[in-house]
């Protein structure tokens, strides 16, 4: 370990001195997200391995390039797991600092949190080559500026990160999923209602199934918590709208692919873009949940209670879609977007106010002030 990160605090040393722009690399299974990837590698893959664990404390210290599923495993082992449901990405499933440098949260973010509530402490090597801790290992440690939350979706354009504590929550008891059979209207009015109410929703998923005859509409909602609640919460649920509870081992699938977007609407929808010969990206819209079904021509899959929506759109509705998310105050982001699509103009992330441009700008000129990290991974002007 030591070796390993010598290795890396050298190469950032060089990099600085050289004014050597440094693509921050894990595993790769994020090389899609984010602007531009350029500059030297430096890999992070050879910082492994869990450091500290106390599962009675709920707590975890890894290194940043542990690979998520070795870490999800070693917490099933003893009852725990990540409650923010962190999505892997390609055969490896992507490593722990590349889960906390996209901050990108599964099923479950709108009931649990998103990373960024469950990330503890960081150690990280910054623009100077020096190697600086942040935080700790319990909630309440934070006295000053909050730089270890700052570091959760920057997409390495701060600083590199080495180790990183998390908080870690006990697997719940019981859980249910129920599947609905209703539009996209309906289940966004219920979904609202049943937020009002002392129900375990753990996770919902709103899509129409298009490679079905007659593309059936349904709503997927995860129940999650002690037994009692949950069979409750059937009843309860299934007396307001007719439903169905599925097989668990189906479910499971269900949810993890949802997470991992293996569903037919992920993987058809780029399929569809090769067949057709258009050039389709995948957005992501963040709103309110309460935000109505959105005036938009094109197929949507709803999660986080409504607050997630995704869509296959061209590159082109960049304009509408930002637009319509500014309007019901939430944001889009071009998520993945095939490489002949250009996004020079359109622009990955929707664009700042010059307000927080200045913040950022302000923040990568601090951390990493030759800005060798990243460049324009995150904004061109970052």
């Amino acid at each position: 370990m030591a070796i390993a990160l010598q290795h890396i605090t050298d190469q950032i040393r060089a990099a600085a001195a050289a004014k050597t722009p440094l693509r921050i690399r894990g595993h790769g299974s994020k090389d899609f997200y984010g602007e531009t990837r350029q500059g030297t590698l430096l890999d992070t893959g050879s910082l492994t391995g869990i450091t500290s664990y106390e599962p009675t404390e709920l707590v975890v210290t890894v290194r940043a390039g542990t690979p998520l599923p070795e870490l999800e495993a070693a917490l099933a082992e003893m009852g725990q797991c990540l409650a923010f449901e962190p999505p892997r990405f390609g055969a490896s499933g992507g490593t722990c600092g590349g889960m906390v440098a996209t901050a990108l949260s599964g099923p479950s973010r709108a009931s649990n949190g998103g990373v960024r509530d469950f990330v503890l402490g960081v150690q990280l090597i910054n623009g100077r080559a020096e190697h600086l801790t942040f935080g700790g290992q319990v909630m309440k440690n934070v006295a000053g500026y909050d730089v270890t939350r700052l570091m959760v979706g920057s997409l390495g354009t701060l600083a590199v990160l080495t180790d990183i504590s998390l908080k870690v929550l006990p697997v719940a008891p019981a859980e249910a999923t129920l599947v609905f059979a209703v539009d996209q209207a309906t289940a966004l009015a219920q979904l609202h209602r049943w937020g009002g109410q002392p129900l375990p929703l753990n996770a919902s998923c709103w899509l129409r199934d298009d490679s079905a005859p007659g593309a059936p509409e349904r709503l997927l909602v995860r129940l999650r918590g002690a037994a009692a609640a949950v069979d409750s919460a059937i009843k309860k649920m299934t007396q307001t709208l007719p439903g169905k509870l599925i097989d668990p081992a189906q479910a499971s699938a269900d949810w993890s692919a949802c997470r991992d977007q293996r569903l037919p609407f992920f993987t058809q929808g780029a399929a569809k873009d090769a067949a057709g010969g258009k050039a389709l990206a995948l957005w992501r819209l963040s709103l309110p949940q309460t935000t109505p079904v959105l005036d938009l021509p094109w197929p949507q899959l709803v999660e986080w209670h409504g607050g997630q929506r995704w869509l296959w759109a061209p590159a082109s509705a960049q304009q509408q879609l930002r637009q319509t998310a500014a309007a019901a105050g939430g944001f889009a982001t071009l998520f993945i977007a095939d490489s002949a699509v250009s996004t020079g103009a359109t622009g990955i992330f929707h664009p700042l106010n010059g307000a927080l441009m200045a913040i950022h700008q302000r923040l990568k000129a601090e951390f990493d002030p030759v800005g060798i990290f990243n460049p324009g991974r995150l904004y061109a002007a970052l």
